[in-house]
């Protein structure tokens, strides 16, 4: 089985670093990283898939790792629809018309977005935490006292002492919140060493802060993708075969998970909660994770 390499392309207003492995004929699937993660998260995911005779891509998200701007001119931005432009402008530089799409957290967005609202581009979907789309007029309207202690680091990044305290601490917050939201993860360090130096992108900071502004509406939006985050507003539901996946150690999910997320997709809907697994699926449960995008994908 050949080794995943790295390859760089020019993908809308991104250089997109990213790993490929498996058959260059196999059927495409694309793996999304969420914060604070890396292309690291899926490498046993990736290494089954690929023996599975997949044609298997792991992009970098805008800010992250090796991927870069082409301009110092385009907004640093980390908005939802910026991430699924990202996907569709890396899947349009491949041409690749349709692919099987699975990602967490911002990755998970990112592929719930592209399957919501270009469903021809998605064969199947695999989406940590189930229907991931932000509610951003609704956003001001407060969760149980519980979840909102979850996202203690979103309020952090609202101010200018949070965006000080992770352009200095970035390591030390970024192994805080693997700990913080996989507790039962005995991760060692180096395990996170690997993923680490994705932190030191230039960009991360200001992309990350972004994202944590604009979906409370605290900052404003990147003006190429206004018109996908107004079709964002009306909370499109997803109509591609999916499987939604909740672990039931995850530190910053909100309570309850993806249950009852099924009202927003309108195609085969499974969900699998894996025992003791934290917010980290991919690299937690590897297994589970490559066998969710292997069950949903489209047969011969």
């Amino acid at each position: 089985m050949p080794m995943a390499a790295l390859k760089r392309i020019q993908a809308g207003v991104l250089e997109v670093a990213y790993e490929e492995a498996g058959d260059s004929g196999g059927k495409p699937v694309i793996l999304l990283h969420g914060f604070p993660y890396d292309v690291r998260a899926y490498d046993d995911v990736a290494a089954r898939l690929a023996a599975s005779g997949c044609r298997v891509l792991t992009p970098y998200l805008r800010g992250y790792g090796p991927t870069r701007f082409l301009s110092a001119d385009t907004p640093r931005s980390g908005q939802q629809a910026v991430l699924a432009q990202d996907l569709l402008s890396f899947m349009d530089a491949l041409a690749i018309p349709s692919a099987t799409l699975a990602g967490y957290d911002w990755g998970g967005r990112a592929a719930c977005i592209v399957a919501a609202l270009w469903p021809d581009r998605a064969d199947a979907l695999v989406t940590g935490n189930g229907y991931n789309l932000q509610n951003i007029p609704r956003a001001l309207e407060p969760s149980s006292p519980q979840n909102e202690h979850h996202y203690w680091y979103q309020w952090y990044f609202h101010g200018e002492r949070g965006r000080r305290g992770l352009e200095q601490n970035r390591q030390e917050l970024c192994k805080l919140l693997w700990h913080l939201w996989s507790p039962n993860w005995e991760f060692d360090d180096a395990t996170y060493a690997r993923t680490a130096p994705s932190f030191d992108n230039p960009d991360f900071v200001d992309v990350v802060v972004h994202s944590y502004r604009h979906r409370y509406g605290l900052a404003p939006g990147d003006p190429a993708v206004e018109a996908i985050e107004e079709q964002l507003t009306r909370q499109p539901v997803i109509g591609v075969p999916t499987v939604a996946m909740d672990g039931d150690g995850d530190g910053v999910m909100a309570i309850g998970g993806c249950a009852g997320h099924e009202r927003h997709f309108k195609a085969s809907y499974q969900r699998v909660v894996i025992p003791r697994v934290g917010h980290n699926l991919p690299q937690e449960a590897p297994q589970a994770f490559a066998d969710a995008v292997l069950s949903v994908m489209p047969g011969d």
